[in-house]
This record gives structure tokens, sequence and C-alpha cells, in this order.
């Protein structure tokens, strides 16, 4: 599964999420884009989940025209989301196309 780290998605996140591919935003050269166009021009890419830490995202995109998975980390905290890596790994394994998931994470 292609998927593509928002900014404030901690990197590390991607050495555990193997065998997925994972790229992020910035080394995209994406990192000036609004939401928006970030999430058209993932889509367009391939990418299939899109991982943020942005909790207004629901709020500030008409998502029900996506087809890409979004899955909202609730912290941008490595140590609290290493924590709870299993649930993330899970809920990003479990996503579905068009769909929002939120990660509570501790």
């Amino acid at each position: 599964m292609r998927i593509l780290f928002d900014q404030g998605t901690p990197v590390p996140l991607r050495a555990l999420l193997s065998p997925h591919q994972v790229e992020t935003a910035f080394e995209r050269g994406w990192s000036l884009l609004r939401n928006s166009d970030l999430l058209a021009a993932a889509e367009q890419e391939g990418f299939e989940v899109f991982v943020t830490t942005d909790k207004n995202l629901r709020n500030e995109q008409n998502l029900a025209r996506l087809r890409i998975a979004i899955v909202v980390l609730s912290s941008t905290s490595w140590p609290r989301i290493q924590k709870a890596v299993a649930v993330v790994k899970q809920t990003i394994d479990a996503a579905l196309p068009g769909s929002l998931q939120e990660v509570e994470v501790p």
C-alpha cells in the first residue's frame, strides 16, 4: 500500500509500517500545498492512505469526493505514537478507500 505522511507525522513511524511504501509530503516537494491540493496530488500519484495529525481536516475539507483513505493521529509526539504503534498500524492496514479514521494516541 502507498502511504503519504503529512507534515507533522513523525517520520520514524515509517520504519514500523513495513511492507508498505511510505513517503512524506516534504520528500515529494509538496510541503507548501494546501490540504485540498495535497490530497488531490496524493490521489493523482496513486497514494492509498494519507496519515496526518491535522485534527481539523474533517471540518476543513469536502472529504466525500475523495478515494484516498485518511488516518488522523491525535498527537505529533513520537514517544506517544510509538507506544500506540500497534493500533496505528492496525488502523492503516484496515483503511478503506474514502474513509477517515481517527486514532486516539494516549
